[in-house]
This record gives C-alpha cells, sequence and structure tokens, in this order.
C-alpha cells in the first residue's frame, strides 16, 4: 500500500518569504499519557528545522494520538537507510534525507521536499585561504580546468551528481570527517544545501571556514521524509500533516522563519549558478525537483530584481 502523491504543495512555495514566524509546538504535548515514540535519525534531531518540521506535521494530526520525537544513535546516511528497510528497526522509525530512484523503492517516502526544494542549491564552505582559488569560475569546465575537489558524503546522493556531471569528488562516510578533512586540505570545497549550511558553520565555529560568496551549484534533488515502506500510519501521519500545513498556510511560514534569513545572508541572487544534472531520479521526483528549482530561482530573481543573477545555464 502506497502513501498517496501530495497535490498542491507548490502552492507553500507562494508564501515563501513572505508570512511573519511562528512557534511550533513542544514535542512532547503537555498533559497526555502513553505518547508515540517517533526515533528521528539523529542528524535530523540535531537540526533545528527538520525537528520542528515534524512537530508540526505531528501536531496537525492529532487525531493519532500524542507522540515524543527521540534522537536515534549517532549513524552514517547509509547506515540510517539500511536500518530503515529492515521491518521492525530497533533504532529509527524515520529520517529526512535526499531523494533517490534507489531510497523511493526500497523505502517509503513522503514526496513533498520538506525545505521547499533549497537542499539542491549547494554553495561551497571552504578554508579562508583558499577563497583566491575560486576566483574566476563561472563554468563547470572552470571548475574542473582549476581542480577544485569537492568533498561529499560517500553515501549521498550528491556525491553521484556531481561526478556525472565531471567534478572532482572526495568521499568519506562519516560527515564530521568531512570537515577534518577540509582543515587537511584533503579538498577544496565541502558543498552543503543552502537550508544546512548556516547551521553546519555555527556547530563548528571554526573562523577558518568560510561560505565562498560567488558560487551557486543547483540540481534537482528533493529532501523528503523515508519510512519504512510497511509504516504505512506514520507515513500517512506525516504526508497528512504536511499537507494540512501547507494549506493553512503554516509550512510556507516555516519555511520562512527556518530558511529566509540565510537566503538573504548569502546573497543568492547575485551568485553565479552552475546548473548540474540528476539523472538519479524517478519520473514524479524529476518533476517535483525541477519545478521546484524552478521556482526558487525566478522567487530570488523576483526577490532581488535590482541586482539580477548570473546564469550559466540561462535556459534550463
Amino acid at each position: 500500500m502506497k502513501v498517496r502523491r501530495a497535490r498542491g504543495w507548490l502552492a507553500a512555495l507562494a508564501l515563501f518569504l513572505v508570512c511573519p514566524g511562528i512557534s511550533v509546538a513542544s514535542e512532547y504535548p503537555s498533559g497526555e499519557t502513553q505518547a508515540k515514540e517517533y526515533r528521528l535519525w539523529y542528524r535530523n534531531y540535531d537540526s533545528p528545522p527538520i525537528r520542528a518540521l515534524v512537530a508540526l506535521a505531528l501536531d496537525k494530526t492529532p487525531e493519532y494520538g500524542s507522540y515524543r520525537i527521540t534522537r536515534t544513535p549517532e549513524m552514517a546516511q547509509g547506515r540510517v537507510v539500511r536500518e530503515l528497510e529492515r521491518q521492525r528497526s530497533k533504532l529509527v522509525d524515520l529520517a529526512n534525507v535526499a531523494t533517490s530512484s534507489e531510497r523511493e523503492e526500497s523505502l517509503q517516502a513522503i514526496p513533498i521536499p520538506i525545505d521547499g526544494g533549497l537542499l539542491g542549491l549547494r554553495v561551497c564552505v571552504v578554508l579562508k585561504e583558499s577563497l583566491p582559488r575560486f576566483k574566476g569560475i563561472r563554468s563547470l569546465g572552470n571548475l574542473q580546468e582549476a581542480g577544485i575537489r569537492i568533498g561529499q558524503g560517500a553515501h549521498w546522493p550528491d556525491s553521484a551528481i556531481l561526478q556525472v556531471n565531471g567534478v572532482n569528488v572526495v568521499t568519506h562516510s562519516r560527515y564530521e570527517i568531512l570537515f577534518r578533512m577540509l582543515e587537511n586540505h584533503r579538498f577544496d570545497c565541502f558543498a552543503r544545501g543552502v537550508s544546512e549550511v548556516m547551521f553546519d558553520l555555527k556547530l563548528e565555529n571554526n573562523p577558518d571556514f568560510v561560505i565562498e560568496p560567488d558560487l551557486l551549484l543547483a540540481y534537482p534533488m528533493p529532501s523528503y521524509f523515508f519510512v519504512n515502506r510497511h509504516d504505512h500510519e506514520t507515513a500517512h501521519r506525516l504526508q497528512l500533516g504536511m499537507e494540512r500545513a501547507i494549506f493553512d498556510g503554516s509550512f510556507g511560514t516555516y519555511l520562512d522563519q527556518y530558511y529566509g534569513q540565510t537566503i538573504n545572508e548569502l546573497n543568492l541572487h547575485s551568485r553565479n549558478v552552475l546548473v548540474l544534472e540528476n539523472p538519479y531520479l524517478t519520473e514524479e521526483s524529476q518533476a517535483i525537483g525541477s519545478r521546484t528549482l524552478l521556482e526558487l530561482r525566478r522567487r530570488i530573481r523576483k526577490l532581488s530584481a535590482p541586482k539580477g543573477a548570473s546564469y550559466s545555464n540561462p535556459e534550463s
């Protein structure tokens, strides 16, 4: 049994960066007993936006009962996907990761981009001393000619996407180790999603790490919630809660609260955008990702019309 596919999720983007902020209800609703536990992958639990969105979706579905969100043990993305494939995992119930055709085949996806598509927009975290290496890069060809190496997780869909587009990729299975590899010059750019990079740097608290100011890698890569393919109740609850949040406007408000300031601070409108292909999506997710990416690019240009943007592939 499949959850029904979401319709109308793009309506939430119409509210992006427009609505005032909200305060998401507590993950431990007061006065309730015997709350259902939802074990959220530790990387998502430690991310305030993702944990808040899980809480928002669960708050929108009170008919399913009370709940509590707990943190899983620390494990790499590849392992959490394997755990979710197990029908009765003792470690995890849900995770937010980038989608791929392989993941949608083995897991149950809730096909609504949790960040409005921002994960497919990537900026480079670099060492401050390496900034001159990125001057003058305006195309994928320039990136290759400059010998820029990009660090990514070994099990992340991004790694395959970058490689198929001719980018030199260095990988490791642990997210935390990648920052140490950047420090040690094992690669030149740790490409991070617009929706996650500011939180990353706050946690790292390393003045040698800076965000390269000119480049923006862009490819369709929706980021979904995933559960075990037999866990229909959790899948239905999350999808219903997110759809309700879309149609009552609270999802658009959530996007603005957690990502609006980041979009402004990163000056996305003035960056040179390198558009990459992503051949690893299902037909539906390819359509969702492409439409979301197009909507985001149009919205960014509209919000910052005076300066405009330089695109390496304006027809895409």
